[in-house]
């Protein structure tokens, strides 16, 4: 099935792909109300990167015979959702205590309160800040963490398919 995927949809796939995946945090965050922690911040990194590589490879790419410019951008996107498996493994392996997370994990610009006061008055109305080895919320036992670590995988695969594509072709093997 993926050999019938033209090599000039995946860049505007991964566009897509990192573009629901960022607004779905950014749904927890400002809808339902879950506070991001250091490490769930540091996760979303790598989608804002490679939507930018993800979109240059998208304009380069008009025919279905795409050059070697957007599999540079191709094989960047690779690199940075490698990246960004790599950063939600991490905060899984925190989660799940496997080892332990940094120790500024509840220290989140923006989300703590500037002054003693502002940080009373949201204990007393019962805001908790992020914890970094809490899962905040999960399904089926897997945590946001661990759902962007399987997105980050699958997006690392299917940018990863036009350089395939590209060295087999290269070594006759089509």
């Amino acid at each position: 099935m993926l050999d019938r995927l033209p090599s000039n949809v995946i860049p505007w796939i991964l566009l897509a792909a990192s573009a629901a995946t960022i607004g779905g945090a950014l749904f927890f965050e400002h809808v339902l109300g879950y506070i991001p922690c250091a490490l769930c911040l540091d996760g979303r990194q790598p989608h804002y990167y490679a939507m930018g590589a993800a979109l240059i490879a998208g304009i380069l790419s008009r025919e279905a015979n795409i050059g070697i410019l957007v599999l540079f951008f191709l094989g960047l996107c690779a690199a940075l959702y490698l990246w960004g498996a790599g950063i939600s493994f991490h905060h899984m392996g925190v989660e799940y205590g496997w080892w332990a997370g940094p120790e500024d994990c509840a220290s989140v610009g923006g989300s703590i309160a500037g002054s003693l006061q502002e940080m009373q008055s949201a204990l007393d109305r019962g805001v908790k800040p992020p914890r970094c080895d809490e899962a905040a919320w999960t399904l089926f036992g897997i945590s946001l963490a661990g759902f962007n670590f399987l997105i980050t995988l699958a997006l690392v695969a299917l940018s990863a398919l036009p350089l395939w594509r590209y060295f087999r072709e290269s070594r006759g093997e089509v």
